[in-house]
């Protein structure tokens, strides 16, 4: 998404004498974190310009060049001769937005607010909390914990990719090592049993994804949901019910972050008892994964509320299975 930042946002933003609020310091990291754009309109400039402190003004000045500057190309036309030049500056910023420049605007401003209620624009202007509302709706994660299953970012396991544990992924997949570097460096992360001190006995890497597209003919998961990546129990630790924990683990999660699907795919003949054990939380196949083989076995539940599942006592998302933890 691209945002537009009002003065009022990125004066605070640049002003390094007063403390910055933390709903306003959380918009920029979730939008740095998730790719979303953060801009100003050239009005702006000119009102920061305007700014009596001289200091203030030259130091917000400076630092505009980190956020992205819209092009003014249209006269903005609901600023008629005996608008006062606050308004025109304000009419100027929400035309843009009515030219679609932009997806949403933050302001402080109650009078943009109003403006926007009159010209149909309210629903895409935000103030600085429901904005980081926003954010967090599309980005916010909730951890879950359960009994000896820790919850940790990818990067922490890297000194161990070395490990026998890996053998057999980096023996079936091509570039697993390269994979796994490239998803602990998007800050990944994953459910892990250990069998030991810095012993791994069981991995599941999850990854929320949009609007994946998860077979060959085109079926498509609408919204966010949550991919299990690669999922491996060592011989080890058989026996002591460590999928059941990970299955369970990530129903939880897809709960409390309103995951709408999980998905997981793999060849169910290779992995017969992973996929008999999903078959017993619901999964039911549904076609083959883009690119995969005919082994390459996909399976979604359609209606979540139909499931009946012991120990959840809340409603959970609808379930796939894929393959190959490399996609």
């Amino acid at each position: 998404m691209r945002f537009i930042l009002d003065t009022n946002i990125l004066i605070p933003l640049e002003d390094s004498t007063l403390p910055l609020a933390q709903s306003l310091a959380s918009i920029v990291r979730l939008a740095n974190e998730h790719g979303h754009q953060l801009s100003y309109h050239p009005a702006s400039e000119e009102d920061i310009r305007n700014d009596t402190n001289e200091c203030r003004r030259d130091a917000t000045l400076c630092r505009l060049d980190q956020y992205s500057r819209l092009e003014e190309n249209n006269q903005c036309v609901w600023n008629e001769a005996d608008v006062g030049n606050n308004d025109a500056i304000d009419n100027r910023i929400l035309y843009s937005l009515h030219l679609e420049a932009a997806d949403a605007l933050i302001t402080e401003d109650r009078g943009i607010h109003d403006r926007a209620r009159r010209r149909g624009l309210l629903d895409r202007v935000y103030t600085i909390q429901t904005a980081e509302d926003l954010l967090l709706r599309l980005h916010g994660c909730v951890s879950i914990t359960l009994p000896n299953v820790e919850d940790i970012p990818l990067y922490s396991l890297t000194p161990l990719l070395d490990a026998d544990f890996f053998s057999s992924l980096r023996a079936k997949y091509g570039g697993f090592d390269e994979w796994f570097r490239r998803k602990a460096r998007a800050n990944e992360k994953a459910w892990v049993a250990w069998k030991g001190q810095d012993e791994i006995g069981a991995i599941c890497i999850y990854i929320i994804q949009t609007d994946e597209r998860v077979t060959e003919c085109g079926k498509c998961l609408e919204g966010r949901s949550l991919k299990l990546s690669t999922f491996k129990v060592s011989e080890s630790v058989r026996g002591r019910k460590i999928g059941e924990l990970f299955l369970k683990a990530a129903f939880r999660y897809a709960t409390k972050n309103l995951l709408e699907h999980i998905f997981i795919h793999g060849d169910k003949d290779e992995h017969h008892f992973l996929f008999a054990l999903l078959e017993d939380f619901g999964f039911e196949e549904s076609g083959i994964h883009p690119g995969g083989n005919l082994d390459d076995v996909v399976s979604l539940v359609s209606s979540y509320k139909s499931l009946k599942i012991n120990w959840l006592k809340t409603s959970i998302p609808s379930l796939v299975v894929l393959k190959s933890p490399s996609s």
